[in-house]
């Protein structure tokens, strides 16, 4: 952790402090730790140009970039993340301090939310949660945009890698995906481009772009959305498509609840969307098909080139599964169901 808090708001004498889960390999994060000090709880965030991590998750000074490294301090400073869900009572952390340090780089300090964790959520929860999303996308459609900001996120995002030589056949893939998934898979990856355009012409509105359980706590009646590093302009459905999958990818529900889930969280997100003014169900549906298969194109090429290159195919960071067989056999019926919207998507 850091050893010298310049801007802590509950002392300087650290009592104890935690590392929080989170993606060690984005060069944009240089930690994240709940404190305890004289003056109580807080998270701890450490925003910075410099970090360590991986290639594909370089930090970026541009502010309209994914991956903006000074995003979420701008989102908490301005006081973007805590008014974006309050007409629908969706909160965001309190912002407690933030400041620069000599090198640069931010700390940001939140208030610690104790509650119910995403990941242990029920399918009421989640939908509750979809409803209250729904009115707030409708709500944030004709607000106006921020200069700091993502643009083009999915694009950006999911099209930032390239997998030349895909081996869509590998005998332990094929072991667990039938042909016909396969096939889907590789439809996603090669129209990618026409996904991403597809999204683009969608009606937009302000989303978070990261959705998912880990970024979810449940306080009292209220849930409270984690992590604004990506938010930006995007398509209305873009981040329920996220929710849905996401939910499963790396284990954190179970898989079975998947066909529940999908249906009852899109429900509840149509109704959110009627209920402030926003009634075109086919093109809700359509978004989220559309938004869901791109944002996940390079998923499967990934996984495949690492089983040819030996390397595990789980997430580093969250998959409570690491067996290759048992991450291939999870995700399957999530493929399947990223295969059916991008057919849903292209109009095939």
């Amino acid at each position: 952790m850091l050893t010298d808090l310049l801007h802590s708001p509950i002392g300087a004498a650290v009592h104890t402090a935690a590392a929080l889960q989170h993606n060690t390999g984005n060069q944009a994060t240089g930690g994240i730790w709940r404190v305890a000090g004289p003056g109580g709880d807080a998270v701890l965030k450490h925003l910075t140009p410099n970090g360590t991590g991986g290639e594909h998750w370089k930090a970026s000074a541009d502010p309209r970039h994914w991956n903006s490294w000074q995003r979420e301090y701008l989102a908490y400073t301005t006081g973007f993340a805590a008014a974006y869900g309050a007409e629908a009572g969706i909160g965001a952390p309190a912002l407690l301090a933030a400041g620069e340090r000599p090198d640069g780089s931010r700390e940001l300090w939140l208030e610690a939310v104790d509650g119910v964790h995403g990941r242990d959520w029920t399918v009421p929860m989640l939908a509750d949660f979809a409803h209250r999303l729904g009115i707030v996308q409708a709500l944030q459609r004709d607000k106006p945009e921020q200069p700091w900001q993502s643009r083009r996120f999915l694009r950006q995002y999911a099209g930032r890698r390239d997998f030349p030589a895909i081996p869509w056949d590998h005998p332990a893939a094929a072991a667990h995906w039938p042909k016909d998934t396969r096939e889907g898979l590789r439809l996603i990856w090669e129209r990618r481009d026409d996904l991403f355009h597809i999204a683009e012409h969608l009606p937009q509105t302000s989303c978070h772009l990261d959705v998912w359980p880990m970024n979810l706590v449940r306080r009292g009646e209220q849930p409270v959305l984690l992590d604004w590093s990506f938010t930006g302009r995007g398509a209305i459905g873009e981040d329920l498509a996220n929710l849905i999958a996401d939910t499963f990818f790396d284990g954190l529900q179970p898989v079975e609840r998947l066909a529940e889930t999908e249906a009852a969280l899109t429900d509840a997100y149509l109704a959110g969307l009627a209920e402030a003014g926003i009634r075109d169900e086919p093109a809700t549906r359509k978004a989220v098909a559309a938004t869901g298969a791109a944002k996940y194109c390079w998923l499967a090429p990934a996984m495949l080139t690492g089983l040819a290159a030996g390397r595990p195919i789980a997430s580093a960071d969250y998959d409570t599964a690491a067996e290759d067989a048992a991450v291939l056999d999870r995700r399957r019926p999530i493929f399947d169901m990223l295969v059916r919207w991008a057919h849903t998507a292209l109009d095939r």
